[in-house]
């Protein structure tokens, strides 16, 4: 499924991690498809409120964290500034589906966005 926000589409989900050669690129190409599928979940589902939009990025933090073997088996590892540049994608992830306004009933919170992950 295609992804149809303009700005998702257009967004270098992960820049930060392909310009830093720690981390292979074929592994972080693992990590960018992770942060698609869940916009492609997101437009999928469409979900309302922030309870099944957590339920989505539960779902892809899980992923991330399986990835993070891979990562360790090719000499990386997803340590605390990786941890940051990933949350940063969900955040702007959630941001582009309108889960970030002036409303603050709609403000998705960084830490509850990526809750599942290893420390």
């Amino acid at each position: 499924m295609p992804i149809t926000n303009p700005q998702v589409a257009g967004h270098a989900f992960l820049r930060e991690m392909y310009d830093d050669s720690y981390f292979p690129d074929h592994v972080v190409d693992e990590g960018r498809a992770i942060l698609l599928q869940l916009c492609e979940r997101i437009e999928a589902g469409q979900p309302s409120d922030l309870e099944t939009l957590y339920g989505l990025t539960q779902a892809a933090t899980e992923e991330f964290n399986l990835l993070d073997r891979e990562f360790v088996a090719a000499g990386s590892g997803i340590e605390t500034v990786a941890r940051e540049w990933i949350c940063d994608e969900f955040c702007f992830v959630a941001s582009s589906y309108g889960f970030a306004d002036a409303d603050a009933d709609a403000d998705a919170d960084a830490e509850e966005l990526t809750a599942g992950r290893d420390c």
